[in-house]
């Protein structure tokens, strides 16, 4: 059977091109072919027609093959081109092949055509498999498996491009969209139904938005929508539309049906900003805080707005705790608690205390911590000084017989494997439980009673004690204290420190220190930093002080 083949002869002399007609179906083709012989002729069959091959003369009266060659790629088109010719020299067929041209045939030695057709057509299939392998490579580097919209490598790309193109005159937008109910869906119904949710949900935005937008997946949950050439209540309108096409959306996955909103955090795409990365950077933050307002909103970001500079700082703290918990960057104080009544004198105490290298500075905690526990960096951070607290109270002889006080985060007490790691650090470093004692503030205690209770009673079961820090900061503290099985009330050093010019700060050290006994709890006054606040401490028979007039922290 005859193998097709659309051939297109770029031949002056009829004669000529039934001859290399002849010579092909001699060879085995069925051919279809056309002969053209000017511009306007080749121009309008390679606009209008499908062909595998072309078989150009050089030379024509009002025509050439460099003229084939350069309309050839004109149309962008990879079509094997062979020359065929009676008066062509050696180097200027070496010139037409530099130039585009395949192979090149003398008119007189036509015996080589149909082998020539047969390899060109081969390669010709060979660059089209490579080509069409190159374009899968690309689109698969380029978007996202599951939805199919572009991922954020791409995504990026044309946010830079976009930024770029940023005139006086034109402005862009960028929203960054979050989901707010994502996470339950995955965690009832599997990541199955998870994924068919962010299909579907990829469907409905894109219906959502204009013809020359491009709607992105950013990753896990978040997505982001460039709006070109969009003025800003555009922009808002667009974002509103998305937000309440989501919101009427209902998902259902085997009998089950979940409600999902979006938080989308908008940002003008203008002269301010220079680099791809500070864009999505500030969409982050807005869209962070249209969660915190409520979710299911939208939030236009501003800069020098207080609430976006904010959690700026927080989120630069939270690249700098990744590192220094990936790198080991944090330090041990620690600093004494001292007994003030002889019935105490045996127990010697002591407060292990955090602090962050950061470029060569020492930072305490008050600075980095309200970022570490909005982003959940502190149960990660909490278990680094466990291990090191614990590791440094086995090594030490000084520690013997010494009680250490290690703080822990709110957020950590939420964490239902963090007492099988305790456990195991005690083991590991040969610690004896009751040689531990843990501490939260009174406001994470009452924040998560459930929790709390739950976790302070099982590493008072474990031989561990239990401090309540802050005590007295809580507008209800004493009602909480019956609930909290604890060892310990560290008395809110806002209270001790003004105990000598303020006696209703003073009366309040007493209250908790009476109601601290009569519940059978051991007393701490904070921030003991002057001989007179010690001296006031003792008179109203406090256990034990800790400050700055015992002792300062210091490295261990």
């Amino acid at each position: 059977m005859s193998e097709s083949l659309r051939v297109l002869l770029v031949e002056d002399s009829e004669n000529d091109a039934l001859l290399i007609i002849r010579h092909l179906e001699k060879g085995g083709y069925d051919t279809q072919y056309s002969r053209v012989f000017n511009q306007h002729d080749l121009d309008d069959a390679l606009r209008s027609q499908h062909w595998d091959i072309i078989i150009s003369d050089h030379n024509m009266p009002n025509f050439s093959s460099d003229l084939t060659l350069s309309t050839v790629q004109k149309f962008n088109k990879d079509l094997p081109v062979i020359l065929v010719s009676g008066t062509i020299g050696e180097e200027t067929a070496v010139n037409a092949m530099r130039t585009g041209a395949h192979d090149y045939i003398m008119k007189n030695n036509l015996t080589r055509l149909v082998p020539a057709v047969e390899r060109e057509l081969r390669e010709s299939v060979n660059r089209k498999s490579q080509r069409e392998a190159e374009q899968q490579i690309h689109y698969m580097a380029s978007h996202d498996a599951l939805t199919g919209l572009i991922n954020r490598f791409e995504f990026e790309k044309k946010l830079q491009e976009m930024l770029v193109a940023v005139s006086h005159d034109i402005k862009h937008a960028f929203l960054y969209i979050d989901l707010d109910q994502f996470k339950i869906v995955n965690d009832t119904s599997g990541h199955v139904a998870g994924d068919e949710l962010l299909r579907q949900l990829s469907l409905i935005m894109m219906k959502e938005i204009r013809a020359n937008d491009t709607l992105a997946r950013l990753g896990g949950d978040e997505f982001g929508v460039l709006l070109d050439n969009c003025p800003l209540t555009v922009a808002e309108a667009i974002a509103e539309k998305i937000i309440k096409a989501i919101k009427a959306f209902y998902f259902s996955w085997k009998e089950k049906t979940f409600a999902v909103t979006a938080s989308i955090g908008l940002v003008v795409i203008d002269k301010n900003y220079h680099e791809a990365a500070e864009i999505m950077s500030a969409a982050d933050l807005a869209c962070y805080s249209a969660k915190d307002s409520g979710r299911n909103r939208l939030h236009i970001y501003q800069p020098g707005d207080a609430d976006m500079t904010r959690r700026q700082s927080e989120m630069e703290w939270v690249s700098k705790l990744q590192l220094a918990i990936a790198e080991d960057r944090f330090q041990l104080y620690k600093q004494c608690i001292s007994p003030l009544n002889s019935a105490h004198k045996n127990l010697s105490c002591c407060e292990f205390l955090l602090r962050l290298v950061d470029d060569e500075k020492i930072i305490t905690p008050d600075t980095f911590i309200p970022a570490a526990e909005r982003y959940n960096l502190m149960p990660d951070i909490d278990r680094w000084v466990i291990d090191h607290v614990l590791a440094y109270m086995s090594g030490s002889k000084k520690e013997d017989g010494v009680l250490g006080f290690v703080n822990l985060s709110g957020n950590t007490i939420n964490d239902s494997a963090l007492t099988a790691y305790i456990s195991d650090k005690l083991e590991q470093h040969q610690v004896p439980a009751h040689h531990v004692c843990f501490e939260i503030t009174e406001t994470a205690a009452i924040s998560n009673l459930g929790a709390a209770i739950k976790f302070i009673e099982e590493v008072r079961e474990m031989g561990c004690l239990f401090a309540l820090d802050d005590f007295g900061s809580g507008m209800s503290s004493f009602s909480y204290l019956r609930s909290l099985p604890v060892d310990f009330i560290k008395i809110d050093g806002e209270f001790v420190r003004n105990m000598d010019n303020n006696e209703m700060d003073k009366a309040i050290v007493e209250a908790i220190n009476n109601i601290g006994h009569v519940a059978g709890l051991k007393t701490i006054g904070e921030y003991a930093e002057t001989e007179k606040i010690i001296q006031n401490l003792k008179d109203l028979h406090v256990d034990f002080a800790q400050g700055y007039a015992i002792e300062k922290p210091h490295r261990i």
